[in-house]
């Protein structure tokens, strides 16, 4: 059966309707588990929705517990980028045309105020149709310039806290109207030739592909009749001159790299990673809920939440006193702490509270070496030993004076990789998507566990390319070949 739940902040923000137990707090969605067992609508009107907000973990919770929520985490970041009006020109064009909006002239600035996508006014209801079709959102304010022609000047949600009574009734029988409609993205028109743009950053400390790796990909590209070109942060406004965008830069979802991938998504370009692999990956939390879901073997974890954090003895004798902290969406071991006492659980959370209002613990494995599995569209390509730092318990070692250590790297052919790791990997990247995923795992005792999902796995030259060669590059090619081929002749 699916139901209904409607999350908001504190119970006192429901006094104006009528009561419902379809209503709950955002602490107790993200912490009731059970809940991922059925279907439910969720419709998530917490005040704060900005990235690593517990709004934000609601609607990524969520999806990673197959409800169907709106907003979507898609739509969040869309507001948290700041870039929902310059996502479709004809946005503007609309706004321009539109003759009741050219009435208003005597105002500096017009609000939109909708509800489930309808507005008061009813001669409205064509841009508000169109706007809520591109960031459906329960609560949301367009915001129009007062100059001729009229733009739009801002997208953005609205709160519970901020209606008055006659909003409130506004939003009261919106939600009893309110449907289950698909919203469908906006289609483009396809590319005509195949042009692949490989985004990455010059600058990057710990880049997902050296220098000689890029190089071997816009090479080999050429042997296949694709044209393929390095392309920039500087570079992003020509991204719609390709037929296909790589992403060769450390991928986060408040970054260019998640901006320029659902641009392309939307320009019906095939991009990797795509949105929702980096949404996915990015973040442990979601990562978590979703092996948990699909009962991927991972190591034992708690969440930590803010608003509730749970004595160290509770969670040391789930996970025993030593522990492994996290940030939700570090990489290369930034973010990661190790805890062996009381007073270090403290001391970090303090810390890394201050970058993210959800932590995660997981029980702490020692091992040698870490697998890293290469997975294109559900297949192994390559396989890696990832050995801890020289007497440190990650592979990368950061110091306090800027320098990183790092462990060896020894890649191994896929043959002879043990085949439960090969078979886990496999599983847990099909549940992500289709996508290029490095998937780290380490083998403990007679146990295959899955530490996390790389949405944008290393691939240098001289590392994970030591067995295969060229033919990794031409493998990662010639699926952008079989994916362009496919959207030519749909």
């Amino acid at each position: 059966m699916n139901s209904v739940l409607i999350i908001i902040d504190s119970m006192k923000l429901w006094a104006p309707y009528c009561y419902t137990d379809s209503v709950i707090t955002a602490i107790q969605y993200l912490q009731h588990e059970e809940l991922s067992q059925n279907s439910h609508t969720v419709i998530n009107l917490c005040s704060d929705l900005s990235y690593h907000s517990e709004g934000y973990y609601c609607s990524l919770l969520a999806q990673a517990r197959r409800h169907k929520i709106i907003p979507s985490v898609e739509t969040l970041n869309k507001f948290d980028n700041r870039t929902p009006v310059k996502l479709d020109n004809s946005l503007s064009r609309l706004c321009s045309c539109h003759e009741p909006l050219k009435k208003q002239e005597e105002c500096d600035e017009f609000h939109l105020d909708l509800f489930f996508g309808k507005c008061e006014d009813p001669k409205y209801e064509r841009i508000a149709r169109f706007v809520f079709d591109q960031y459906p959102c329960p609560l949301l304010r367009i915001s129009f310039s007062g100059q001729h022609p009229k733009q739009i000047t801002g997208v953005r949600p609205m709160s519970l806290a901020e209606l008055d009574n006659h909003q409130q009734d506004l939003f009261a029988n919106g939600l009893d109207l309110f449907n289950k409609k698909v919203w469908r993205q906006p289609r483009s028109k396809k590319p005509a030739r195949y042009d692949l743009a490989i985004f990455y950053d010059p600058a990057e400390t710990f880049p997902p592909s050296n220098k000689s790796a890029l190089n071997r990909f816009v090479s080999e590209a050429r042997k296949m009749n694709i044209n393929a070109e390095l392309i920039t942060e500087k570079d992003a406004n020509r991204l719609m001159e390709f037929d296909a965008l790589f992403i060769r830069q450390t991928t986060a979802v408040n970054h260019i790299t998640y901006q320029l991938s659902q641009a392309a998504q939307q320009a019906d370009m095939v991009v990797i990673d795509d949105p929702a692999s980096i949404v996915c990956c990015t973040n442990k939390v979601y990562l978590k809920e979703l092996m948990d879901r699909y009962d991927i073997p991972a190591p034992k974890s708690r969440l930590l939440f803010r608003a509730m954090v749970p004595s160290y003895q509770e969670i040391s004798e789930y996970l025993g006193k030593t522990m492994v902290m996290k940030i939700p969406d570090g990489s290369f071991s930034i973010g990661v702490s190790l805890v062996t006492s009381e007073q270090e659980y403290f001391a970090i959370q303090e810390t890394l509270f201050q970058r993210s209002s959800i932590l995660l613990v997981q029980e702490f494995l020692p091992t040698e070496f870490d697998w890293r599995i290469g997975i294109l569209n559900g297949e192994c390509i390559y396989a890696c030993k990832y050995f801890m730092a020289r007497g440190h318990w990650q592979i990368y070692q950061h110091k306090s004076s800027g320098y990183t250590k790092s462990g060896r790297v020894e890649t191994i052919p896929v043959h002879m990789v043990p085949r439960q790791v090969t078979r886990i990997a496999k599983k847990v990247s099909t549940v992500i998507g289709k996508g290029l995923y490095g998937v780290d795992i380490k083998s403990v005792d007679s146990q295959v566990l899955v530490i996390e999902v790389n949405d944008n796995p290393s691939i240098d030259h001289g590392i994970e390319d030591t067995v295969l060669g060229n033919e990794l590059y031409r493998t990662i090619l010639r699926e952008f070949i079989t994916r362009l081929n496919k959207k030519r002749r749909s």
